[in-house]
């Protein structure tokens, strides 16, 4: 019996020209993964300060609703000496004087004090919108880049190189979004 000599057709001999589309997607993938990994990180980054703002927010709103409990307090004392000095005897009602100059200077402090902590908490809250949005574009930002590397993947599957220009575009509008957030910080 005489052996016959079989080709067996091996698929790794099958090269695509350099420059091919393949290799188009893949360095086109490579790009959009670096780009990616640093626009994760500015956003992550960027959502941190969004939470440490709001978190100071709350904090100085906690410490404005404090004051004013203590004001509320301390007007009711003041009352209550106010009420006790006109119910007295007359010659009892100067000994109220000095306590009611008292939490009338107390009111004052505690009112500033706490318009304070309500300004301050104003403002980390500002300080969080003016971050949150720029931190929704990155998002949007990065799901564009998403949607390029599917298309891109979507591309090499099915050898559309029109599939590939869909995924630029998509990868420009993410590129767009993301420069025009890091604009608004």
């Amino acid at each position: 019996m005489e052996e016959a000599e079989l080709h067996v057709h091996h698929g790794h001999h099958d090269h695509q020209p350099a420059g091919g589309l393949g290799q188009r997607v893949a360095l086109f993938t490579a790009l959009l993964a670096a780009l990616g990994a640093v626009l994760g990180y500015q956003s992550n980054r960027l959502m941190d300060e969004v939470l440490l703002q709001k978190n100071d927010a709350v904090l100085l709103k906690a410490h404005a609703t404090d004051q004013w409990n203590y004001y509320q307090a301390v007007s009711t004392k003041l009352h209550l000496m106010e009420l006790a000095k006109v119910l007295s005897a007359t010659d009892k009602q100067q000994q109220f004087d000095t306590s009611i100059a008292k939490y009338k200077k107390q009111k004052a402090d505690i009112k500033t004090l706490a318009d304070k902590y309500e300004s301050a908490s104003a403002k980390a809250n500002a300080d969080v919108a003016r971050l949150d949005a720029p931190h929704n574009l990155l998002a949007m930002a990065m799901i564009m880049f998403q949607i390029a590397v599917a298309l891109a993947s979507i591309t090499a599957l099915t050898q559309r190189g029109w599939l590939l220009l869909l995924a630029a575009i998509s990868a420009v509008a993410g590129i767009g979004l993301w420069a025009y957030g890091m604009s608004l910080i």
